[in-house]
């Protein structure tokens, strides 16, 4: 790994796995090439700009932007001006978005949005606020005191709210234009939150909002730079790590319930999209344990 400044981390003391960093950066040395991490990533781009290959797309990327990358999500920053900004990692052991959504309600808005660009852009109020925890997780970080664990996790769901409150702000905004094509579009993410499970070609959604192949593809490529294509595989990809971490299915199970009669077929398209096996991700990202009288219990 790049040499990062001023890296704060924790560490699980009963495995010596990471959990949680914090740390500051004036390069984009760290973010230079392809990453897949097995953990989340935010990336505050205080200054500098650039493009962003995140997934299937390219984006560009300014002064202010707030990255967000879910485990094993592809990304990588290309500057075309200096960077320079701060970035907390954390491992889903620490806190899973997914475990937490009720709490925080990000997966689907900061993380996991498949059709907004994984990034938000920071207003002035906003920056203020952030800055401010920022410190306080940094300040927590040099303090080893008691409950340091849930003094950071709370400082960490504070920080993720107001951002996904603030994406969410501009995806509002972003929506109140009511013209065909954003009927189109809207209608298709709907029947890819309905129907993905169960129709996995770009053809099954042209049919369903009674369009032809080409325009739609030509729509989606134009609005989200993603193909049909990429979107339903997007979507199944989280659907398949949400199960992967939250339950104990086996794989096969999992495939199942996702369209997939055939288990092996399934662990290949994974692999595919995600850079990475089912089995692979469940060793490596974890899956959900809870604690019942004193002994781990899987959910």
């Amino acid at each position: 790994m790049t040499d990062i400044k001023d890296a704060l981390t924790l560490i699980d003391p009963a495995n010596g796995h990471f959990l949680f960093r914090w740390f500051t950066f004036d390069d984009n040395s760290h973010f230079n090439y392809l990453r897949r991490n097995n953990y989340y990533s935010v990336i505050w781009l205080k200054q500098g700009a650039g493009k962003l290959r995140a997934d299937f797309s390219e984006y560009e990327f300014a002064a202010n932007d707030l990255l967000a990358f879910t485990p094993y999500q592809p990304f990588m920053l290309t500057e075309s001006q200096p960077v320079s900004g701060v970035c907390i990692e954390f491992h889903p052991d620490f806190f899973c978005i997914h475990k937490h959504d009720k709490e925080v309600s990000c997966s689907g808005v900061l993380f996991n949005n498949i059709y907004h660009p994984p990034f938000v852009k920071i207003d002035t109020s906003t920056a203020i606020t952030l800055d401010m925890l920022l410190g306080q997780i940094k300040a927590e970080m040099q303090n080893e005191a008691m409950a340091q664990y849930e003094i950071l996790i709370s400082y960490l769901k504070i920080f993720l709210i107001t951002a996904s409150r603030l994406k969410a702000q501009q995806q509002e905004l972003e929506s109140q234009d009511t013209d065909t094509k954003n009927f189109i579009l809207q209608n298709l993410k709907e029947s890819i939150e309905l129907n993905f499970k169960t129709k996995h070609s770009a053809s099954d959604y042209a049919d369903m909002l009674n369009i032809s192949a080409k325009a739609l593809a030509r729509i989606t490529k134009t609005h989200f730079n993603k193909t049909v294509s990429n979107l339903i595989a997007e979507r199944i990809v989280i659907e398949a790590k949400r199960e992967l971490y939250l339950t104990n299915r086996t794989i096969k199970e999992i495939a199942y319930r996702l369209g997939y009669e055939d288990e092996y077929y399934f662990s290949r398209f994974f692999k595919t999209n995600a850079d990475v096996s089912p089995q692979m991700y469940r060793d490596t990202v974890g899956f959900a344990k809870a604690v019942v009288n004193g002994k781990i219990m899987v959910n």
